[in-house]
């Protein structure tokens, strides 16, 4: 699917504030109510729209501590990466799955109640999984940035 300016300008409004009525959009990208509807639905259903979502803060509710957890797998064919991928799926405070090239496999990101908690999550999930080489880890001191989405352009 092309993305005119419009699309664009959607797209980029959207992301921004996913909770933006349809009649604030229309008004913002310069049409009426039911064609910026049709739009955005053309937009859902050719996947360039996956979701919308609040944005929580994890400190609030109790899981102030951020980890990324690198992970090396002994075999990378791929029924084994897929495995990984299933057993990470299965536990909620990793938050996002990364494969990546090179000598690590994955990189996790992990949230935690606390230090202990986290532990416990390497412990009995990550480093006894099977396949798992090693795991090496770092935890969160700040976050300097942290943006939902990706930089939307005009063409």
């Amino acid at each position: 699917m092309s993305f005119d300016s419009i699309d664009r300008r959607i797209l980029e409004l959207l992301q921004d504030d996913g909770r933006m009525t349809n009649v604030d959009l229309a008004e913002r990208v310069g049409l009426t109510a039911p064609p910026c509807l049709r739009r955005v639905r053309a937009l859902e259903e050719a996947g360039a729209i996956r979701g919308y979502h609040a944005e929580i803060d994890p400190a609030t509710l109790g899981y102030p501590i951020t980890v990324f957890a690198m992970v090396s797998l002994r075999s990378q064919a791929e029924q084994d990466l897929a495995a990984f991928e299933q057993h990470v799926a299965t536990i909620p405070e990793v938050r996002e799955c990364h494969m990546l090239n090179g000598e690590i496999d994955f990189i996790l990101k992990i949230v935690a109640s606390d230090l202990k908690g986290f532990q416990e999550i390497l412990m009995t999930q990550l480093t006894p999984a099977p396949n798992v080489a090693s795991v090496k880890t770092s935890l969160t001191i700040r976050t300097a940035k942290s943006l939902p989405g990706i930089p939307i352009r005009s063409s």
